[in-house]
C-alpha cells in the first residue's frame, strides 16, 4: 500500500467503513502513511464530516483548514460535555436545574457550536436508553440557545426604531420560549414569500399592469394609488382567509401556540397580535403601509386614507385581522370591543410597543396556569422578556422575585431584584423586607441540606407495599397512564388536602400507601394504592420529568437511574419477581 500514489491511499483511506481509530492505526504503520493522512488533510477533514455532519453549515465549501485539529477538539468538547451532563445530573437530583448551574459549560471555553452538537448528540441516541443523559443535554441546550436568542433580542431592540421589524421581534419572542424548536427568520420570511406570491398570482389576474408585480423579494416600495393598494388589501384577504383558512382562533383563545408566529403559520390560526403581525408584514411586501395600533382587548392595524398622513383617527380604516381582514371604521372599532375609548388608543406604536403587548399576553396565559411545571416555565420566560425590553418595570420585578421565592430557586439573584426594586420604588420597602428576609432564611437552609430518606420496601412499616418504582399503571377511576418514581406508607398530605381529595371516601382512606407518579399529561399526582393497577399493556410515558428518575424504559417498566436507587434501594421494577410486579398480594 505505501507505493500507491497518494490520491489513491486517501481515496482508500475516505471509505465510509473506516473509523477514527483505523485512521490512527494506520497512521502509526509507518511514515508515508502518517504523511497521507495528516498531509492535505483531506483523510481528516472526510472523517470529521462523517461523524458530524450537522457541523458542515459552520464551514464554508472547500475551506482549507486544519481538520485534525478541529477533530480533536471537537472530540475533546464532546467528553467534556457529557462528563458535565453526568455531574449534573448527579448534584441536581434533589432541586430545580437552572441556568446559572451551567456556568461550567461555558469554562469549558469550547465553541458554542460543538458544544450543541454534542448535546443534540445525546438528545438524537436511541429514544429509550440514556434518558437521564438526555433530560440534562436538554435543559442545557434550552438554556444556551435562550442565552444566545436573548442576546439577540437586546441587539434588536439597540437598532433605531424605523429599522426595527416586527416580525424579527416577534420571532424573538417565538424563539425564546421555544428554544428547541428548529424556527429561524430565513424559514418564516420564505413561508411568507410563498404567500405573497400567492396573493400575487391572484392580483395578477385581476390587474396585470399592478405595480405590486414588478417588485422582487426584498425590494422596499409603496403603491401611492389608493385603488391599487384597495386591490392588494382585497386580494391579500381573499388568499389569506379563503384560500389559505387563516382564522382567529376564538374556541382555545388562551392557548399560547396562538402567540407563536411559526405556530400560527403552522395551524393557521391565532390571535389579533400575532395575525396583526403576519398581515401587516404581507401588506408591506406588496407595497400597502399599515400601522399597528394598541387597541385596548383587540389589537388593529391601521391604514391611512390620506396622501400625507393625518392625526385625525378618521382619516384611517382599521383592520381586524383576527375578524378576516375586516374594515372598520373608529366608530365601528369601539362596537368591537363594547366600550369608548379616548382618540390616544388609535395611534400607531411602536415595534417594541407590539412586543411588549405580545410578551403581556403570555404573561398572563402564564399567570392563568393550572401551577404546573409548564406554565410556570411560560411565566419564566415571558418575564425574562418583559424585563429584558422593559427593565426597570416595578411590577413585574416583584412579580419575578415572588415566582423565584415561590419556587423556591435562585435565591442569590431574587436578593438582586430586591436590590433593584428597592431602588427603583423605595414605597415598596415593605414587600421586599419580607422577601429578603425569607430569601436569606431559604440560603441559610440551602447551606445545611437535609439527607434524603432512604426507604426499604423490607421494612417491617412498608409490608402494604403492592408496587414498585419504575412501574407503569394505570388509575382505576380517572383512566390516565402513569408511572410510579416514589411512594410512602401513608399518605403525606396535610389534612387539608385529604379533605379536598375526599380521601376518607376510599376503602382504606389516607391509611394505605400513596404513589407518587408521572401522569401521561404532563402532570405529577400523588395517587391512592386502592386506585392503581398495573398496565395490561406498559407503554411509555411521555413526560418531561422521566428522565430525571429513570434511566432507560426496558420492555414493560423504568429502570430506575443512580440518584433514585440510593433512595429506593430495594425496590427496583426489574429485580422483583413477577408476583410483585403483577402487584399480587
Amino acid at each position: 500500500m505505501a507505493y500507491l500514489p497518494a490520491e489513491l491511499l486517501e481515496y482508500i483511506l475516505c471509505f465510509p467503513v473506516l473509523k477514527h481509530v483505523d485512521i490512527c492505526n494506520v497512521s502509526c504503520s509507518c511514515k508515508r502513511l502518517h504523511d497521507v493522512c495528516h498531509g492535505r488533510g483531506k483523510v481528516w477533514g472526510h472523517q470529521y464530516k462523517l461523524r458530524w455532519p450537522r457541523l458542515q453549515k459552520h464551514y464554508r465549501q472547500n475551506e482549507c483548514c486544519d481538520w485534525l485539529k478541529e477533530y480533536r477538539t471537537r472530540h475533546t468538547v464532546g467528553l467534556q460535555i457529557r462528563r458535565t451532563v453526568v455531574s449534573i445530573s448527579q448534584r441536581f437530583f434533589t432541586e430545580v436545574v437552572l441556568g446559572d448551574s451551567f456556568a461550567e459549560i461555558e469554562s469549558l471555553g469550547a465553541p458554542e457550536h460543538f458544544c450543541e452538537d454534542e448535546l443534540l448528540s445525546i438528545l438524537n441516541s436511541d429514544r429509550r436508553k440514556s434518558l437521564t443523559l438526555k433530560y440534562y443535554a436538554k435543559k442545557i441546550l434550552y438554556f444556551l440557545r435562550q442565552k444566545n436568542i436573548l442576546r439577540s433580542l437586546k441587539m434588536f431592540l439597540e437598532q433605531p426604531a424605523e429599522q426595527q421589524s416586527a416580525l424579527e421581534g416577534a420571532l424573538l419572542v417565538d424563539q425564546y420560549c421555544n428554544p428547541l424548536a428548529d424556527v429561524s427568520l430565513d424559514g418564516i420570511s420564505s413561508q411568507l414569500e410563498e404567500i405573497t406570491d400567492k396573493v400575487k398570482k391572484m392580483l395578477r389576474i385581476k390587474n396585470p399592469s399592478h405595480p405590486s408585480l414588478r417588485v422582487t423579494q426584498g425590494d422596499c416600495f409603496a403603491v401611492d394609488d389608493f385603488d391599487l393598494q384597495r386591490q392588494v388589501v382585497v386580494t391579500l384577504n381573499a388568499v389569506l382567509y379563503e384560500q389559505l383558512q387563516y382564522k382567529g382562533n376564538e374556541c382555545d383563545y388562551y392557548n399560547p401556540l396562538n402567540s407563536y408566529i411559526h405556530q400560527v403559520l403552522l395551524r393557521r390560526t391565532g390571535i389579533p397580535i400575532s395575525l396583526s403581525v403576519i398581515y401587516m408584514t404581507l401588506a408591506r411586501k406588496l407595497g400597502v403601509q399599515l400601522e399597528p395600533v394598541n387597541f385596548p382587548n383587540h389589537f388593529l392595524l391601521r391604514w391611512c386614507q390620506q396622501q400625507r398622513g393625518s392625526g385625525d383617527i378618521y382619516d384611517f380604516v382599521y383592520i381586524d385581522a383576527f375578524g378576516k381582514g375586516k374594515q372598520l371604521t373608529a366608530k365601528e372599532c369601539e362596537y368591537l370591543i363594547g366600550h369608548q375609548v379616548t382618540a390616544d388608543y388609535y395611534n400607531a406604536i411602536s415595534t417594541t410597543e407590539v412586543l411588549l403587548r405580545m410578551v403581556g399576553n403570555l404573561l398572563n396565559i402564564g399567570k392563568r396556569g393550572e401551577g404546573n411545571e409548564k406554565s410556570y416555565q411560560l411565566l419564566r420566560d415571558s418575564l425574562d422578556l418583559y424585563l429584558t425590553i422593559n427593565p426597570d418595570n416595578v411590577q413585574y420585578l416583584l412579580l419575578q422575585a415572588r415566582l423565584y421565592f415561590h419556587l423556591g430557586i435562585w435565591p442569590e439573584k431574587v436578593l438582586d431584584i430586591l436590590q433593584h426594586i428597592q431602588a427603583l420604588d423605595p414605597s415598596q420597602h415593605g414587600a421586599v423586607g419580607y422577601l429578603v428576609q425569607h430569601t436569606l432564611e431559604h440560603i441559610q437552609h440551602k447551606k445545611h441540606p437535609v439527607e434524603p430518606e432512604v426507604k426499604r420496601r423490607s421494612a417491617p412499616e412498608h409490608l402494604e407495599l403492592q408496587y414498585s418504582v419504575g412501574l407503569i399503571m394505570k388509575h382505576k377511576r380517572s383512566g390516565y397512564n402513569c408511572a410510579i418514581y416514589g411512594w410512602d406508607p401513608k399518605c403525606t398530605m396535610s389534612q387539608e388536602w385529604i379533605t379536598t381529595m375526599r380521601v376518607h371516601q376510599l376503602s382504606s382512606g389516607a391509611n394505605q400507601p400513596f404513589y407518587n407518579v408521572l401522569v401521561q399529561d404532563g402532570t405529577c399526582r400523588y395517587a391512592a394504592q386502592e386506585n392503581l393497577e398495573p398496565h395490561s399493556a406498559p407503554l411509555e410515558i411521555a413526560h418531561p420529568e422521566v428522565g430525571r428518575y429513570f434511566s432507560e424504559f426496558h420492555d414493560s417498566h423504568y429502570v430506575a437511574n443512580e440518584e433514585l436507587q440510593t433512595r429506593y434501594p430495594e425496590d427496583m421494577a426489574e429485580t422483583l419477581g413477577t408476583s410483585e410486579r403483577i402487584g399480587c398480594v
